[in-house]
């Protein structure tokens, strides 16, 4: 008997897989932090004996060189991928042994990149799982656009051949466990679900449904903007990343934290939206480290920024540190834990701004309040529909055209209000008075407002 076990990382929308028999195991495409590889593997009463890379990840830091040192286990990587880490070539139809009757074949799926390799575990020479990695994903593929924009096009033909590869050798019953797709920018178009089979696939992924060409030129068309701190993961990965240090950081108390903001240092309230708005450090800005704190910190940030964390709890600051660690954001210069009251010098008051509705702004416009509108949502976002008179600055570029924004007060929204509460921050530290929209655009519109849709 085989098993698989899923590993999530929902704030980069990625899944690690580890699977084996009874006594050893491959882990594919693991994470930063190891320990969440290795405690399954325990539970599981099995040893890692095999660690294996389906591509040279553009989205994160992998653990698998850790892994594979820690463990002494093997590490498959593919034949093309330029690395300069110690590793075993995998090329296409290569296969290694996992445990009794268990074998990894290797299968060559370029398209998210020119080397990007899926792997087949086979029971008794019988295909029961397919590990896609970036390649086809649930309902769709992985984008083609990470690697060089010459290649773009090719890559994207690569990937609907990949695709039909896959479908065209595995039977309809195996399950297909892609690592990106769940909320990943690695991802062509969004995903629906957390599960799939071939045969699933084979009736609805748009690479098995339409031609080549149309399929490369609708997802060329929809493809959105990279987050700029992709262009890091790539090299840091092929070199072979240091261990993660996730010891605590060391403590700052207000008077480190207001020198590091005069010395242009970023400081991170980890907060809520809510407990941010009714009160935070001047200067601070709001990543919430319940959302998706690793992908938008990580590309809003100027790279290597000193960045110092500030939270509610030690748990809220050590779940943040370690996922911060993934996108190699390794060591916060500092760190506080508390409340604003704990983080102001003495005789300063901490900042605050409203928290609103759609409601509150169709009220505000009624009553004749010239405010600007801004909306930070993505461009595709945009283009479905948007608030008339609103002005469209998505939050990833908000920090260069913040100049673009109008005298007066600010009210900025985006779909749920996540990054809505982000780009408030950042306007706030800046000086402007702005309201944060902490609502659904769907609201907009029975709100009373005019929502222009093509």
């Amino acid at each position: 008997m085989f098993f698989v076990d899923t590993v999530a990382t929902p704030g980069l929308g990625n899944h690690s897989h580890l699977a084996g028999g009874r006594s050893t195991a491959v882990a594919v495409d693991p994470p930063r932090d190891i320990d969440r590889m290795l405690v399954p593997a325990a539970r599981r009463g099995v040893r890692i004996a095999l660690v294996a890379e389906t591509h040279v990840h553009n989205d994160y830091v992998t653990g698998g060189p850790e892994l594979a040192r820690v463990t002494g286990a093997e590490y498959l990587v593919p034949a093309d991928a330029r690395v300069s880490i110690r590793r075993t070539p995998m090329a296409d139809g290569d296969t290694v042994d996992v445990d009794d009757g268990l074998t990894l074949r290797a299968l060559a799926t370029p398209g998210h990149t020119p080397h990007h390799t899926s792997y087949v575990l086979q029971e008794d020479g019988r295909a029961v799982a397919a590990f896609t990695g970036g390649s086809l994903l649930i309902g769709t593929v992985g984008r083609p656009d990470l690697v060089e924009p010459r290649l773009t096009r090719e890559l994207a033909l690569a990937q609907h051949a990949s695709a039909r590869r896959l479908v065209d050798e595995l039977p309809d019953e195996v399950p297909v466990l892609p690592t990106h797709g769940f909320g990943s920018f690695c991802a062509s178009s969004q995903a629906k679900g957390d599960a799939t089979t071939i045969g699933e696939e084979r009736a609805a992924n748009d690479a098995l449904v339409k031609d080549a060409d149309t399929f490369v030129a609708d997802l060329l068309a929809g493809l959105e903007d990279i987050p700029a701190y992709y262009a890091h993961m790539g090299p840091v990965n092929a070199h072979g990343p240091t261990p993660v240090d996730l010891t605590p950081p060391r403590r700052a108390d207000a008077e480190e934290i207001a020198a590091r903001l005069a010395a242009g240092e970023w400081v991170v309230d980890l907060r809520s939206r809510v407990a941010f708005a009714e009160g935070h450090v001047a200067g601070a800005f709001n990543f919430e480290a319940d959302g998706k704190l690793a992908t938008y910190l990580a590309w809003l940030i100027p790279w290597g920024k000193p960045v110092t964390l500030l939270a509610g709890t030690r748990e809220q600051l050590a779940g943040a540190q370690r996922e911060l660690a993934r996108v190699g954001i390794d060591r916060p210069a500092a760190a506080a834990t508390g409340d604003p009251a704990d983080w102001v010098r003495d005789g300063e008051d901490p900042r605050s701004y409203p928290l609103v509705s759609f409601a509150d702004l169709a009220g505000a416009r009624g009553h004749g309040e010239r405010v600007v509108v801004l909306d930070v949502r993505r461009d595709s976002e945009r283009a479905k529909g948007w608030v008339d008179g609103s002005l469209h600055i998505p939050v990833h570029e908000l920090r260069e055209r913040a100049g673009e924004i109008p005298d007066g007060e600010v009210w900025v929204h985006c779909a749920a209000g996540m990054r809505a509460t982000i780009a408030a921050s950042l306007l706030d530290a800046a000086g402007r008075d702005v309201v944060a929209v902490d609502d659904s655009f769907a609201s907009a519109d029975r709100a009373g407002l005019t929502v222009i849709r093509p």
